[in-house]
């Protein structure tokens, strides 16, 4: 087997983890790929190989170093397929990071490099992102016109990354009270993520149908839902959505008039997350907790 055979396999392989949500192993993968590429490779593959290993960082929350390597890719680099690797992955740290403003300006390029590449795979991803930075400010209207732009573009098939542009909109309609079209794309969404074993990609999905079925008084299945996210997210140490789970099945608890249980889920939240917040637990049990909380912010 040749070095370049070698590179793309690691890089293949990496990838194909990405997509399943199997992100500690595609970190060890894309870190081979990027140490064949210093040590054989040229240029290109050294750039395309810190695109790689820095999207897989960024999706596990430790994406700060990665930024300025990003940076200077995009800055020096003429290859529209490496400036729109490294631009989408700049936009999504910052997207998670909570950098709205700084998450569009780089998402845009990303959609501007992918319309010079003519991927609509990308043109996809791209869209979808803007979506997520416009329905993080709760420009509900504006991301899901992008949602729907990405569902255009991205391929038929049952994706993982097709999967979440559907959650991403269903949660949307059910914003917009418009409750039947969004369970039917979310319960889409679950089938595609199921059927690509992606359960790191499901707890979004499952948070937003306990969401939509608490919306519309349906607190057994909201119930389920809700315990299936949590369960998921501890597994993945996923501690944003440990929160919105907490804070969801407390709500639905007491909507159950189950008082000591929503108590015990809202306590939960003052002792792991808000430990100086003593007044939690009965605040939240005082307030519409759905008004409080946008689980895709």
């Amino acid at each position: 087997m040749n070095g370049a055979v070698t590179f793309e396999e690691l890089k293949s392989r990496g990838e194909k983890a990405v997509r399943a949500g199997q992100l500690e192993e595609a970190q060890d993968l894309f870190d081979q790929a990027l140490t064949w590429a210093r040590e054989q490779g040229e240029q290109p593959q050294v750039d395309l190989g810190i695109c790689n290993r820095a999207a897989v960082v960024i999706e596990m929350g430790r994406g700060d170093g990665e930024v300025p390597h990003l940076r200077e890719i995009l800055v020096r680099n003429v290859d529209p397929f490496i400036c729109q690797l490294a631009a989408y992955n700049i936009s999504r740290h910052y997207e998670l990071t909570k950098n709205y403003k700084k998450s569009l300006f780089y998402a845009r390029i990303a959609l501007e490099r992918a319309g010079v590449l003519g991927r609509r795979d990308w043109l996809a991803s791209s869209h979808n992102l803007i979506g997520n930075t416009l329905l993080a400010e709760s420009f509900i209207v504006e991301a899901c016109r992008e949602y729907e732009k990405a569902l255009e573009h991205a391929p038929q098939e049952p994706t993982a990354a097709r999967g979440q542009i559907l959650d991403n909109l269903g949660y949307c309609r059910v914003l917009q009270g418009r409750h039947r079209e969004g369970y039917r794309l979310l319960y889409e969404s679950l089938r595609i993520l199921k059927r690509c074993g992606a359960q790191r990609y499901e707890i979004s999905v499952r948070l937003d149908l306990c969401f939509a079925h608490l919306e519309t008084s349906r607190l057994r299945l909201s119930h389920r839902h809700g315990i299936a996210a949590l369960a998921l997210a501890e597994a993945m140490e996923d501690q944003a959505s440990i929160k919105n789970a907490l804070y969801l099945l407390g709500e639905v608890a007491h909507l159950s008039d189950d008082v000591e249980a929503a108590r015990g889920y809202f306590g939960r939240l003052h002792r792991d997350f808000f430990p100086d917040a003593g007044y939690l637990p009965e605040f939240l049990l005082a307030v519409d907790i759905r008004k409080l909380v946008n689980l895709h912010a």
